[in-house]
């Protein structure tokens, strides 16, 4: 009997807020880097409270190491909370980019 994989591959989305020293340290082009290395579509955006916001859309596995790097961020980052709220996904994005105001 040949057996196909079947493992289901799950696609998800996250909601993200990063609090901390995120703005001015290149957090929003350092993830959009790793969000596209990982196959990862969404944007991110600077809030006007200096915190970070982003939405990840994609295989669970790879978005979840994108939330991996965004709970540490580029070096001269120091996040101090990040809350993600999971939603359902809606696909509707075609790569990662940085939104402007």
């Amino acid at each position: 009997m040949n057996v196909a994989n079947t493992e289901k591959i799950v696609k998800v989305r996250a909601h993200v807020i990063v609090a901390g020293l995120v703005q001015g340290v290149f957090f929003r082009s350092e993830t959009r880097r790793v969000a596209n290395a990982q196959g990862v579509t969404g944007w991110i955006r600077n809030l006007p409270d200096d915190r970070v916001e982003a939405v990840l859309e994609g295989e669970e596995e790879y978005v979840k190491k994108v939330l991996d790097f965004c709970r540490k961020g580029p070096p001269a980052a120091r996040v101090h909370n990040v809350d993600v709220t999971w939603e359902r996904y809606s696909g509707s994005y075609d790569d990662f980019q940085i939104r402007y105001g």
